[in-house]
């Protein structure tokens, strides 16, 4: 399987945003691209990215507010794109918690060798969120993320990383339908073949360990993937 870098690109000019998008495929990075801040965030909702570009002037939410929003939970990379070039601009956005700044117009090759930077001080993983306190309570199961434990009750219910990965994924986005490739993405960090069974199967052993209720806790979403269906709560 394909472990390319994949990059949130958010720049709401097609005449920059596409052939950017392009020139970084071929470089061999996997792009989600977004033409403004509320798409970013679905696409940041869905998938784990390795790294995220992002232009200051956008439309609506612009590029600072959506970097100080991912930096409050996240150690996600980010490198900003700005048409200003004043020293102000550059400093107000690397004290946000940018990784880098590029002013425009820029040589698509400063672009990438800033990107290999970036991700050689990552280490080259998707971003992890940052640790919180919060468990997660559902249908009389609790999920403790700092512990990466699960219990029904008094009872210790035994996960693999790869399920508590799977159920963690759909805990933090109950109600929302999730694709095989954005379960594969969120768990792995890998794309997904359109024939791999793994999340499939994954998902039937986690049913398996959540009791008779597995089948309507995790809901198959025919034509999509999985929909984490029960209610939750946090505490």
């Amino acid at each position: 399987m394909s472990q390319r870098p994949h990059l949130l690109l958010v720049e709401d000019e097609p005449a920059i945003r596409t052939p950017l998008v392009r020139y970084l495929e071929r470089d061999g990075y996997r792009v989600t691209a977004c033409g403004d801040a509320a798409a970013a965030r679905e696409a940041l909702a869905g998938f784990a990215f390795h790294a995220a570009i992002l232009d200051i002037m956008l439309p609506g939410e612009d590029g600072l507010s959506l970097a100080r929003s991912i930096r409050e939970g996240s150690d996600l990379p980010i490198l900003f794109l700005s048409a200003r070039a004043e020293d102000v601009d550059r400093i107000i956005g690397l004290e946000m918690g940018a990784d880098d700044y590029l002013t425009k117009p820029f040589n698509p090759r400063e672009l990438t060798a800033r990107l290999k930077a970036i991700l050689r001080r990552s280490h080259h993983e998707p971003a992890t969120e940052k640790p919180r306190d919060t468990c997660y309570r559902f249908a009389g199961f609790t999920l403790d993320p700092d512990r990466q434990a699960l219990s029904r009750g008094d009872e210790p219910i035994a996960l693999t990383g790869g399920d508590y990965a799977l159920l963690l994924a759909m805990v933090e986005r109950a109600g929302r339908p999730l694709s095989r490739e954005q379960l594969l993405d969120l768990t792995k960090g890998r794309e997904a073949d359109p024939f791999d069974r793994a999340v499939d199967n994954a998902v039937m052993r986690l049913r398996r360990k959540l009791g008779a209720q597995g089948a309507e806790i995790i809901r198959t979403v025919h034509g999509t993937g999985y929909s984490f269906a029960a209610r939750v709560e946090k505490d």
